[in-house]
């Protein structure tokens, strides 16, 4: 860092430079400085010179020579300080102490452990190095420190770190137990818990352990108790400490007292006080109902309480350890319910009864009747029923208390029963229909109104009024009735000792099951709903009236005319009555067939047919049918064009009527025959005798053929022979243009007549040769209509 300069010797001679001596002798920060003093020097020694002073020089030398010295003793680095101890005391730290170094204004600690360290600057002795880890081995020095620099680091001690405080949890398991338990702790060998009352009072409790947990018992409820834990090593030396404060739980409230208060239907519970009890908690439960009220005074009032119930009252002491044990429950029975499900009859007139269920907690029951005019009576009993005398006409009003040692219930329904008012007498019942009565009777005193009662069948018919008359509608048909008149008062209802009279009802209308249909004839069926009774069924149309009548469940329609509607409804009759009509099913006879129908060949596979009018029918298929197939039409027309005809068939004709609604009458009438099948290949050929050969092919050999030739000069025809295809016209006249056809002969003649030939017309051009045929061309078909 530098050397120090010898004691009356100057840096520099003459002819040196002064101010290169004086750098050269310093170092780092101290260069600068000395280089002005160097340069302030030379200044003054020319100045000397100048003045040519020597003492003055001499003087100032020795002033610098001091400046100098006091330049290189501030910025040299201060000597390697020496640890008299290192120690630690806490898991995180360890304290140094070191003997001070002259000239050091501050030192260094440092605490490696492997290749990871930490530093910490401090101004003196001792000093601590925080941060560190706990058990850890760590390599301690100390570096000086001050302007000049660092000193080099000082011989280093090993210390290790104490261990880490236990991570304790503390509970309050009872309330004279207390429960510590902690995570291990690296490099522990055991541990210290101790525990002592934080007031001071008692003595302290120590346990020593090499588990993680342990339990202190036998200690005073509700106190606060100081808890301190720590981990030592192998050694034997403790590691930090753990302090915490837990509060054993209180002990459980004794004295409990209840006191009910049996008209607010609510409770007070108190108890002695538990010490170290901050607040209580006291439950009412029944069954699954539970009440609780929580104070912090040694008395609580439960609102709300049921009647007819049996509560058990427990209190739990609380602090912030816990609870303690609840109580033992005290028994608390308040008083029974109101009685309910109250009902009263009149089983027999003048005797009332009075009913209701049993309550729970009650003892007995007192049962209160007093009538309209003040007269008041008691039972006292303790069953669930009692018996009264009643008169017809009064008012009476009931009321039921249940009683316990608790006390009476409270007040529940007030009823009030009304007699009944004596029957009316000298009633008659009329019928006025099937299904209605009227029924009279005379007035009875102290009735509002009277309810007349229709009972039979599978229900009641009622009817109710003032007067003294009343008629009931919709009574069952052909049901025996029981008529009673009740008399009525709003209050209490009808007197039900009335008696009744017998009537019965018309018989029922049957009801149509099914309708079927066999030729003109129709067969109706219908539900036999009556005993003894006759049923007429009336078809009714246009047509007229047809009638069957049977005792059991059907009857034939006879004769019924085709394409007519009707309509068809049953009656019942019996002694009683006669029964409404059913209701009307509508019924169509199948359409009526037509008359007259003829068939007219247009061509040769086209038919025309054509009907009269059927009564009834809306459409028509007609059908002409054969060995080799079937030709069909629908049509609401009464013709219809038929194609496909086959020639030379005998066909079967079929009509069908279809009515509006679906109804259909199969219709046949004579079979029918197609025209005879016309000839192919009709050809001309010449002959050599100015005549003209007609050839063809035959479709059948048993039909005889007529040919026929037609030209502007004339007309010519030729038969052939039994059995041929060919027929020859001699003498034609040549230069002329014929029309050729082939048709078939029948025994009716030719059918090559006006609108009724169906063969093909072909035209040939005969020329002349000379006066003689010469050649024979077909010229095509002919496009005219057959004819």
């Amino acid at each position: 860092m530098g050397s120090e300069i010898p004691s009356g010797e100057v840096p520099g001679d003459e002819g040196s430079s002064p101010e290169v001596g004086a750098s050269c002798c310093l170092s780092d920060s101290a260069a600068g400085t000395a280089l002005g003093i160097g340069l302030s020097v030379k200044l003054e020694r020319s100045s000397d010179k100048m003045r040519g002073a020597k003492s003055e020089s001499l003087a100032f030398t020795g002033v610098l020579l001091s400046c100098l010295k006091m330049i290189f003793s501030a910025n040299t680095a201060p000597d390697i300080p020496v640890i008299d101890q290192a120690y630690s005391k806490l898991s995180n730290s360890i304290t140094v102490e070191w003997r001070a170094v002259p000239g050091a204004t501050n030192y260094m600690l440092t605490a490696q452990d492997g290749d990871s360290f930490i530093e910490t600057i401090v101004k003196n002795s001792p000093g601590t190095v925080m941060g560190l880890k706990p058990a850890t081995l760590y390599r301690v020095t100390v570096t000086s420190i001050n302007s000049g620099g660092k000193s080099q680091p000082s011989p280093f001690r090993k210390v290790k770190t104490v261990l880490a405080a236990p991570i304790v949890s503390v509970r309050s398991l009872s309330c004279d137990s207390i429960a510590v338990s902690w995570k291990a702790v690296h490099m522990a060998a055991g541990f210290s818990v101790s525990l002592t009352r934080s007031d001071g009072l008692g003595r302290m409790l120590k346990q020593n352990t090499t588990n993680t947990s342990l339990i202190f018992t036998n200690l005073d409820p509700g106190v606060l108790y100081t808890i301190k834990a720590y981990a030592w090593n192998t050694n034997g030396m403790p590691g930090d400490d753990f302090t915490y404060n837990q509060r054993t739980s209180p002990n459980a409230p004794v004295d409990v007292k209840v006191a009910f208060n049996s008209g607010a239907l609510r409770a007070v519970v108190s108890w002695m006080p538990s010490e170290g009890a901050l607040t209580y908690s006291v439950t009412v439960s029944s069954g699954l109902l539970k009440l609780r009220c929580n104070t912090s005074s040694a008395s609580c009032m439960v609102p709300s309480l049921q009647c007819g119930s049996e509560y058990h009252v427990s209190v739990t002491a609380y602090n912030d350890a816990g609870s303690s044990e609840p109580t033992d429950a005290v028994s608390l029975k308040t008083i029974p319910c109101a009685p309910v499900n109250i009902s009263i009859e009149e089983d027999e007139p003048g005797h009332l009864l009075v009913s209701w269920s049993s309550v729970s907690l009650g003892h007995y029951y007192v049962v209160f009747v007093k009538s309209d005019d003040g007269f008041e009576v008691h039972c006292n009993t303790s069953y669930t029923q009692c018996h009264f005398q009643s008169d017809c006409g009064f008012t009476y009003f009931i009321s039921v208390f249940a009683y316990n040692k608790a006390g009476q219930s409270p007040l529940g329904d007030v009823f009030n029963y009304t007699t009944a008012p004596c029957c009316p007498s000298d009633f008659r019942a009329v019928f006025t229909s099937s299904d209605t009565v009227r029924v009279t009777w005379a007035p009875v005193r102290g009735a509002d109104l009277y309810e007349t009662r229709a009972a039979g069948g599978s229900g009641v018919v009622l009817c109710r009024d003032t007067a003294t008359a009343c008629t009931l509608s919709a009574l069952q048909c052909s049901t025996p009735y029981n008529i009673t008149v009740y008399s009525f008062s709003e209050a209490r209802g009808s007197n039900t000792s009335c008696t009744p009279q017998y009537v019965a009802t018309a018989p029922c209308s049957p009801e149509i099951k099914n309708i079927s249909k066999e030729g003109l004839s129709v067969s109706v069926q219908w539900q036999p709903n009556n005993e003894e009774a006759t049923y007429v069924v009336t078809a009714r149309g246009e047509a007229g009236l047809w009638h069957c009548t049977s005792t059991r469940n059907s009857c034939t329609l006879m004769d019924l005319p085709c394409g007519s509607a009707f309509s068809v409804s049953a009656i019942a009759r019996s002694p009683a009555g006669q029964s409404f009509p059913s209701y009307s099913i509508p019924l169509e006879t199948a359409p009526c067939c037509p008359n007259d129908l003829q068939l007219t060949q247009v061509t040769q596979s086209v038919t025309n047919i054509s009907w009269s009018l059927g009564r009834g029918a809306q459409t028509y298929v007609t059908t002409l049918e054969s060995p080799k197939g079937q030709a069909k039409c629908h049509t609401l027309q009464t013709y219809c064009l038929l194609g496909c005809i086959t020639c030379g068939t005998n066909y079967t004709v079929s009509l069908r009527a279809v009515s509006e609604s679906g109804l259909t009458s199969n219709c046949t009438y004579q079979g029918y025959s197609s025209s005879a099948c016309c000839p192919s290949g009709v050809k001309l050929y010449r002959l050599s005798n100015n005549g003209i050969r007609v050839f063809w092919r035959t479709p059948d050999e048993t039909i005889n053929y007529k040919a026929d030739l037609h030209g502007s000069k004339g007309n010519f025809s030729c038969t052939p022979s039994s059995g041929l295809s060919h027929c020859d016209v001699t003498k034609i006249p040549c230069g002329d243009v014929y029309t050729v056809v082939v048709a078939p002969v029948t025994d009716k003649g030719p059918k090559l007549t006006l609108f009724s030939s169906f063969c093909p017309k072909k035209i040939y051009s005969v020329t002349c040769s000379g006066s003689s045929v010469g050649m024979v061309v077909y010229r095509g078909k002919s496009n005219a209509k057959h004819i």
